[in-house]
């Protein structure tokens, strides 16, 4: 697939799907105090699913590849939509909406490292140089811009189940790209309506299960729960992580990566921490550290060498 030099159309895709992300963390923050985490995933997804229904319904129906590739599919609704978004709100019950943004903004890197481990990808020179610079901004984040928190490995969980839904997502994404063994079911992968709503069927029903596992431990603990603060900001808020981060961003992804092709598109994504700090400032009054700047620079540094090595790479190796 050749890309295109990217034109104003192009350029407003890959800034929405980032700006839609980063309003992802923002918003489920503030509903923190309305609805437990996991549940609102399931609250999320559910409605997804709705949604979609009217666009690509016929992916359920009886006679669909969806059936006889349902592993395929329950594994990355297991990675994608059940653990990824689920660790991410849990996340975000112990750390801010930038920390969690910029640690996942690493998912390129341990998407890299992955490929090289189990997937033998060639991996350039300077493309480890690139890894060396964002880890160093992922620890920067973590430790807070204090040497000593990071010694004394004193981090808040949110930050570290962002680290593990960071490698999950890097997980899943090889997973997009990889073959399946068996039938091909190019009819759903190339209507991103189908693909999506077959990863959303089978990841609904992790999501059921995990926001039944937290329903327990919520109730074997000492004290009244909070209930669940049903009303109009739920339901907006609701209604927002459904239709921006979940149906858009995907959407304008997809197109971006048709249009501009994966480098320049994946290196958007750089986007998504300094939009967070922006709406972070604007909405809940937390403003940025100085260290959040000093990581935002190592991590984009370090996933801009990475991407243009190894597109130099790639080059290189289809002109032999």
């Amino acid at each position: 697939m050749s890309s295109q030099q990217p034109n104003l159309g192009t350029l407003v895709l890959l800034v929405t799907a980032p700006l839609l992300w980063a309003g992802n963390a923002l918003v489920a923050r503030l509903l923190q105090d309305l609805v437990p985490p996991v549940l609102l995933n399931l609250l999320r997804w559910s409605l997804v699913f709705l949604l979609l229904l009217p666009l690509a319904g016929w992916v359920l129906r009886r006679q669909s590849a969806l059936w006889r590739n349902w592993p395929r599919y329950m594994l990355l609704g297991f990675l994608g939509m059940g653990c990824y978004n689920t660790l991410l709100y849990l996340a975000l019950q112990t750390s801010s909406p930038i920390n969690v943004t910029l640690v996942s903004s690493s998912i390129p890197l341990f998407t890299l490292v992955m490929g090289r481990i189990f997937y033998r990808q060639a991996v350039a020179s300077l493309s480890w140089l690139g890894l060396a610079a964002s880890i160093v901004g992922v620890l920067v984040v973590l430790a807070r811009g204090e040497i000593d928190r990071l010694l004394g490995l004193t981090l808040v969980p949110g930050d570290l189940l962002m680290v593990l839904a960071s490698i999950l997502w890097a997980w899943y994404s090889w997973l997009l790209s990889r073959p399946w063994p068996g039938e091909v079911d190019t009819k759903i992968q190339n209507d991103w309506a189908a693909h999506l709503l077959a990863q959303t069927a089978m990841g609904l029903l992790w999501c059921a299960v995990f926001a039944s596992l937290e329903a327990l431990w919520v109730s074997t603990q000492s004290g009244p729960s909070a209930p669940v603060q049903w009303g109009w900001t739920l339901g907006f808020g609701v209604l927002y992580v459904a239709i921006g981060p979940a149906i858009l961003a995907y959407r304008c992804w997809g197109l971006a990566v048709t249009r501009a092709g994966p480098a320049i598109t994946g290196m958007s994504a750089n986007l998504i921490p300094l939009f967070t700090a922006l709406l972070s400032l604007l909405v809940l009054a937390e403003a940025p550290e100085w260290y959040h700047g000093l990581s935002f620079l190592l991590i984009a540094g370090g996933l801009w060498l990475t991407a243009h090595s190894q597109h130099q790479l790639n080059l290189g190796q289809e002109s032999r």
